[in-house]
């Protein structure tokens, strides 16, 4: 291989490690074009990339991206599955290809800056999907507000009643309002009435 494209497709091998979200080492051998195209289209609705690729561009590749734990993966035939959405659902994927086609086999893969073993790759798939985690975490935490909200109006209730009871204590307590005294008009003397006469006769003359 030219110099030059050696070092596109290093340039290229580097881009698709640095943008996955995890990588999936495989040992493809035995496995037909026709098998390896199903393999890639089911990997493709996960969010994957299933492509072969030569042990010396990828560890190159791997080196350069800061990957060197990748080298000790690469022993015969290999392809990796460049994961840019959920590891977990990609990786079920993955185990379903090997169990319809057994030459299919996971060595190991690199996933949240851990390097696993075939065995840890293969129980990665045995996880809940991002998606079912998500959707169980929604779920708990709806819970959580409804028994929330529910709780909030209980106490807003034995709160409006504790007031109510207080109120009604006040209004017992309180002392009732004493009658105001109402002032008859004492009764004129008769001195009082003789004037009051002679002042309307003098009014008359």
């Amino acid at each position: 291989m030219p110099k030059a494209e050696k070092i596109e497709k290093v340039a290229a091998l580097k881009a698709r490690i640095e943008a996955a979200e995890a990588l999936v080492i495989t040992d493809y051998r035995g496995l037909s074009v026709s098998d390896a195209s199903d393999v890639r289209g089911s990997l493709r609705e996960a969010g994957a990339h299933f492509t072969v690729v030569k042990n010396s561009l990828l560890k190159r590749a791997a080196d350069e991206a800061g990957l060197d734990g990748i080298k000790d993966m690469l022993d015969g035939p290999t392809a990796v599955t460049f994961i840019r959405d959920d590891p977990v659902a990609a990786s079920k994927r993955l185990m379903e290809a090997t169990r319809r086609y057994p030459t299919l086999v996971l060595r190991g893969a690199y996933v949240e800056g851990r390097f696993l073993s075939g065995e840890q790759a293969q129980a990665l798939a045995e996880l809940e999907s991002r998606e079912v985690t998500l959707a169980k975490l929604a779920g708990a935490l709806k819970g959580e507000m409804v028994r929330a909200a529910s709780m909030f109006q209980a106490l807003q209730g034995r709160f409006l009643g504790l007031v109510e009871g207080l109120r009604g204590k006040a209004e017992a307590a309180a002392p009732e309002p004493e009658p105001v005294p109402v002032t008859e008009p004492a009764p004129a003397t008769e001195t009082e009435t003789e004037t009051e006469a002679e002042t309307e006769h003098e009014g008359e003359e």
